[in-house]
């Protein structure tokens, strides 16, 4: 990493280490006030709904504004939003206000995270892209590691309401470091040729070129695939390692200690060594479905662990591959509309996901299911890997 570029991932790191412990608040806050789960449920799923829905949205902003204004537009934001679901609780009482609040930052974050992409893109154009991405995958998982630590440990001291301030703050921070980072001024030489369309237009020529462009539906389906794998082993981990293998929460807690920090080894490993990119997606792709089979095998905890330390560190490896390939695929005055509806399209496996699990898991043994999503998973690979060699 580049020394002038340091301000540039401190700000990644303020941001998402602020962003994570609001995910982590607010569902808890929400269950110390009503004292029922349901309402924790309920935040959660207006907290990640809006983060999914509003990717196409962000995405064809990202690519009518600057990207730069855009990111910083989006931390200013969530800081105000922090302020007024404090004050709105604090003068009414009640828990739709932080439902409220969970809710908008999440559309902020969205379009922070599409700005981020396009800076990504754009600015680091004369570095491989593969090393930037590790980079800045790095600095987020240090934010998602550190995120709900810092804010279980401060609710321990503080009232929630502070720890909130605390998450502004950073907001604030992180857009400080941002000012400072000097490699703005090569977001100058953006793309210059763009068409105006009415947004639906756009949304239609975003799908169009999702069909049409070479490379991009096989890259979808094997996200797809991915993410029913990262669906399904976040909705039954917990039960597998607590229920079916009767491992302690410290034993759990510690096997997701374990998979942040496989994520960070698998990650400076792909920013030091110079891979392919189709090594990196067969490899990413191949380690990721070999861990989906070890926990659907559910022989023993230790290989259950095996294999969810294997789906948590090469997962980002993975996504460095997609993020690259559509980098290389998509044209560049294009590339805000394409990749929010691309990466609206990648998660909705996700939930279906949950919902499988749900329907076919018995108790606390989601063995079956998990072979059986592992299949689908080796199938998607199969059929999209051997196309594209083909087609090579």
């Amino acid at each position: 990493m580049l020394v002038r570029d340091r301000a540039f991932f401190a700000s990644m790191f303020l941001t998402v280490l602020a962003d994570q412990i609001l995910l982590f608040l607010v569902p808890l806050v929400i269950f110390q006030i009503t004292g029922d789960v349901a309402w924790s449920g309920l935040a959660f799923f207006f907290e990640t709904l809006p983060r999914y829905l509003t990717f196409p949205v962000a995405g064809i902003l990202c690519d009518r504004f600057s990207p730069i204004l855009l990111l910083r537009i989006s931390r200013i934001l969530r800081a105000v939003a922090c302020i007024v679901g404090i004050a709105g609780q604090l003068a009414f009482g009640g828990v739709w206000w932080l439902i409220g609040l969970s809710a908008v930052v999440g559309i902020f974050t969205t379009q922070g995270m599409l700005a981020l992409e396009m800076v990504l893109v754009r600015a680091f154009s004369d570095q491989r892209f593969e090393k930037v991405a590790s980079y800045g995958q790095l600095a987020s998982q240090m934010g998602v590691v550190l995120g709900p630590l810092v804010a279980a440990y401060l609710m321990a001291f503080w009232p929630w309401q502070a720890v909130v301030v605390l998450a502004t703050v950073l907001f604030v921070l992180a857009d400080l470091a941002f000012y400072f980072w000097p490699g703005q001024a090569r977001m100058e030489g953006a793309p210059g040729r763009r068409v105006s369309r009415h947004p639906v237009a756009d949304l239609n020529h975003a799908l169009k070129l999702v069909w049409t462009l070479p490379g991009l539906t096989r890259a979808i389906l094997q996200a797809a695939g991915v993410n029913l794998i990262i669906g399904a082993t976040l909705a039954t981990a917990a039960a597998m390692m607590t229920g079916f293998f009767s491992q302690s929460e410290q034993v759990y807690a510690w096997l997701q200690v374990g998979g942040a920090l496989a994520t960070l080894a698998v990650l400076t490993l792909t920013a030091h060594v110079a891979l392919s990119l189709k090594t990196l997606g067969v490899t990413a792709y191949g380690l990721i479905c070999a861990g989906a089979v070890l926990t659907g095998l559910g022989a023993h905890p230790l290989i259950y662990a095996a294999g969810f330390l294997l789906i948590a560190g090469f997962d980002k490896m993975f996504n460095i591959y997609v993020r690259t390939l559509r980098k290389e695929i998509i044209p560049p005055e294009e590339f805000g509309k394409t990749t929010g509806v691309i990466i609206c399209l990648n998660n909705l496996s996700q939930p279906l996901a949950g919902l499988i699990v749900a329907i076919f898991a018995a108790g606390d043994d989601a063995r079956a299911v998990l072979l059986g999503l592992a299949g689908a998973m080796a199938v998607l690979g199969v059929m999209t890997f051997r196309r594209a060699a083909t087609q090579s």
